[in-house]
């Protein structure tokens, strides 16, 4: 829920009308739409090197996950890994174009830790794809942009902890 629904759900839940902090917090987040556009821009344009990057540097970093025997040996499982680093990626670009985590919680944070476990999925290789991730997305932007969209990749790392 953006800042702009939250703000007018709790005014309604109240019969009152916006609060002058409210209001402020609401011009911020009109004022800095067109940097949150840039930045899903930035990161739906470039997924599939994102992912491919950040997949190749988790599998030279961590060669048990794609060895016999891990998550990600053969073909098919390394695909399945690669889709769900997308998905932590398009969870990211929601999160940055509502300027707000609930997206990333309400669509795909919760229970995470409990699903990997019980699928013998090592969470810490996860989280170590999402930081790979977060270093490759934000090399290709600016430090502001780079500043703002890394906030989400850490918020999907630390949920995952």
């Amino acid at each position: 829920m953006s800042i702009v629904t939250k703000s007018i759900v709790n005014a309604d839940a109240e019969a009152r009308y916006l609060s002058p902090g409210e209001l402020d917090r609401i011009k911020s987040f009109v004022t800095s739409g067109e940097s949150r556009l840039r930045i899903a821009q930035v990161l739906t344009e470039s997924r599939e090197r994102i992912i491919k990057q950040a997949g190749d540097q988790l599998f030279q970093k961590r060669p048990d996950v794609v060895s016999p025997g891990g998550n990600a040996y053969g073909e098919e499982m390394t695909a399945t890994c690669l889709r769900d680093m997308d998905y932590y990626l398009r969870l990211v670009t929601y999160g940055v174009v509502a300027g707000d985590v609930t997206p990333i919680e309400e669509i795909g944070i919760v229970g995470v830790r409990e699903m990997y476990r019980s699928l013998g999925t090592p969470i810490d290789a996860v989280a170590e794809s999402v930081r790979a991730m977060k270093g490759i997305a934000t090399s290709l932007m600016s430090s502001e942009d780079a500043a703002e969209a890394g906030a989400y990749f850490d918020y999907v790392v630390g949920a995952m902890q």
